[in-house]
């Protein structure tokens, strides 16, 4: 026999299979049933198995013990139970159960009493759906039906036993008997003497049953063990003997522990089942699962429904089909758990001073999924996914970024090129008209310049449209600031020009002389200098950079620009705005001179759309994320761009194509 060990982890294996994780366990006071719970409760620890109660009974049974034992039963959530005893005490606990009416168990036997049938009986409809292990059963042992039912009368006689049995059998009487008493309710003396005829072969008694040879098979093996170590004894060769010295023993006169010894080395096959021993002496534990079913007559029928080989890897040593299994009630196995699965999405939160399969589901804290059930913790997603609305499974985060492809980014850029083509197309038009004197009174070669810079301004716009990259980004913050830095360096110088005129005229005036073409041209230079100056500066010390932000929004991960150097940033604003300043305290000193065609009004005005741009453009940003800085940050940039081309340009070729007649020199000496 295996050690019950085996059978122990085997029943800790099954009532995992099935998800009781909440079982009751009782047993006989019993050194056997001690061990085994005990046993029983650490193996089922690793499989998530908790023990609803733990019960001990006496052997003897009396009412209050039972009482209090179907209380336990009763008072418990759990309907399966795992009972360590033997048939006579489950017996009479299953008396008391029939007579409370209790219902709904599905009983896990023991080895000791999972072929007990002779408890169907009585408690068949208990029992219905019972599963245990049992050793393991030979379909056959040749010649044993025959010498089993071969008995008769003569030889019966020599045996008080087998006269007894015998009687019983078959309701008579031998003579010469030794039994005085009868099991039956009749009196043993009235029986009538037994014929002498008598047949086994002709009755059902459990005696020459022969369907369930599992104790008996052991027997079998333990002749053939013995005598195979009494052979491979014989065959010992002195001076290579396993004893002290490589003696031998003699196979007629042997010590106990010698002829151990050569049973733990024997390995042979006893019909078909190969016979070796462990380390420990223990021979490969083998148990057929059995399932009790009731046949169409209502008589018991044992069915293997699986095995438990304990030679096999853990996760393979059970083996169950499920399909040919009757269960107690219904189709399938009955739950008996304490707490109900956590779903994916949830985790178990234990309950403090509660066994462990006692607990609460709580769902996953925001950013965290569970994918499978009762999962202990929930773990966090990738930085580029986030959970679903069930928290059991991480979803791909949106990418966010002002695209070409998207209507913001379509308009956005519409409106871009549409700003660089006016710009360009006013560029051709003074070119044409370049020799009137519109043209001419207007610093021809500044307003060039700042149509040209204006449409690199509203080119620079699209460098904010796509996706972000280290590159783009460091291009991006100094174009935009250079770029408005040349145009607004151009207006100063021809704010100053207009303002410079002006005091020319005055009587022994020659400011003009010092504010040339050249002079002109260094200032735009040295305004624009600066500014490149701020931007390599900035560029040198801590550049911007592409950055995945996934702070602002859970569940999108938005690709902007980082200014890197937010001081780098704020300066190339600032400069921006100093020279805005310059320019218009310049326009508006010069904004009531006396010229039909005086540029000062027009620069003022653009530089109050520039301001008001730009002041609102801040706050704006600040608070905003994602696409939406980026959308308000090229509006201000086509804002303040467009204001300076109309405020500035527009009164101009509207002279030019739509009132020729005024652009003439006599009409711009009037005052």
């Amino acid at each position: 026999m295996p050690s019950d060990a085996f059978q122990i982890r085997a029943l800790a294996r099954l009532v995992s299979y099935f998800g009781w994780t909440w079982v009751g366990v009782i047993g006989v006071e019993s050194e056997y049933a001690r061990f085994a719970i005990e046993l029983f409760l650490q193996e089922s620890v690793q499989y998530g198995v908790c023990a609803a109660y733990t019960h001990f009974y006496p052997v003897t049974l009396n009412q209050q013990a039972l009482d209090e034992l179907l209380d336990v039963i009763q008072m418990a959530s759990s309907k399966v139970i795992i009972n360590f005893s033997g048939e006579s005490e489950l017996q009479s606990i299953l008396a008391v159960v029939k007579r409370r009416n209790i219902t709904g168990l599905q009983w896990i036997a023991s080895e000791a009493w999972a072929t007990a049938s002779s408890l169907w009986e009585k408690f068949g409809d208990l029992l219905i759906g019972t599963l245990g292990f049992a050793i393991r059963r030979a379909d056959v042992i040749p010649g044993l039906k025959q010498h089993l039912t071969s008995l008769r009368t003569p030889y019966i006689q020599k045996s008080a036993f087998l006269a007894e049995f015998w009687e019983e059998l078959f309701n008579c009487r031998l003579n010469g008997s030794v039994n005085s008493h009868s099991h039956g309710g009749d009196n043993y003396l009235d029986r009538l003497p037994c014929k002498g005829t008598e047949d086994l072969s002709e009755v059902y008694s459990p005696y020459s049953d022969v369907t369930q040879l599992r104790v008996s098979f052991n027997v079998y093996k333990a002749v053939y063990l013995v005598a195979h170590a009494l052979h491979d004894m014989s065959d010992c060769i002195v001076g290579q003997g396993p004893f002290l010295n490589g003696t031998c023993t003699d196979p007629k006169n042997f010590e106990p522990w010698q002829l151990i010894h050569y049973m733990k080395q024997a390995n042979f096959s006893a019909l078909g089942e190969k016979i070796n021993f462990d380390q420990n002496g223990d021979p490969i534990a083998y148990y057929d699962l059995l399932n009790w079913q009731t046949r169409p007559d209502g008589s018991l029928r044992l069915v293997k429904v699986g095995f438990y080989d304990a030679s096999l890897p853990a996760g393979r040593s059970l083996v169950i089909n499920d399909s040919v299994i009757q269960w107690p009630f219904g189709k399938q196995a009955s739950r008996s758990v304490c707490s109900d699965s956590c779903p994916p999405g949830f985790r178990i939160a234990r309950r403090k001073g509660e066994p462990i399969c006692c607990f609460d589901c709580v769902p996953c804290a925001e950013g965290k999924i569970s994918n499978k059930t009762d999962s202990l913790e929930c773990s966090h997603c990738s930085d580029d996914s986030w959970p679903n609305r069930a928290r059991d499974l991480c979803l791909p985060k949106t990418i966010e970024f002002l695209s070409y492809h998207e209507l913001m980014g379509i308009v956005l850029c519409v409106i871009s090129v549409l700003g660089a083509c006016i710009s360009l197309s006013i560029l051709t038009i003074f070119f044409i008209y370049k020799d009137t004197p519109l043209v001419r009174a207007n610093n021809m070669e500044l307003s060039f310049l700042l149509l040209v810079f204006l449409a690199v301004c509203f080119l620079v716009s699209l460098l904010f449209i796509g996706e972000p990259s280290d590159w783009l980004c460091r291009i991006r913050y100094p174009a935009f600031g250079i770029s408005f830095a040349l145009c607004i360096s151009c207006l100063l110088a021809k704010t100053v020009v207009v303002l410079m005129v002006f005091r020319s005229t005055l009587p022994g005036s020659n400011v003009m002389k010092w504010f040339g073409p050249n002079q002109q041209r260094a200032s735009v230079l040295l305004g624009t200098i600066i500014q490149v100056i701020i931007s390599f500066i900035w560029l040198l010390t801590n550049p911007p950079y592409a950055n995945n932000n996934t702070n602002y929004h859970s569940a999108t991960i938005i690709i902007e620009c980082v200014a890197g150097s937010e001081v780098g940033f704020w300066c190339v604003l600032g400069y921006i705005g100093f020279l805005a300043c310059m320019c218009f305290l310049t326009a508006f000193l010069a904004r009531k001179l006396p010229d039909n065609f005086n540029k000062a009004k027009f620069i003022t005005f653009s530089m109050l759309i520039f301001f008001a741009v730009w002041i609102t453009f801040i706050p704006v940003y600040v608070s905003t994320a994602g696409k939406y800085t980026v959308s308000v940050h090229i509006f201000a940039i086509l804002a303040s761009a467009f204001a300076l081309l109309f405020c500035i340009f527009a009164p101009k070729c509207y002279v030019i194509i739509l009132k020729p007649d005024k652009n003439s020199k006599k009409n711009m000496l009037q005052r």
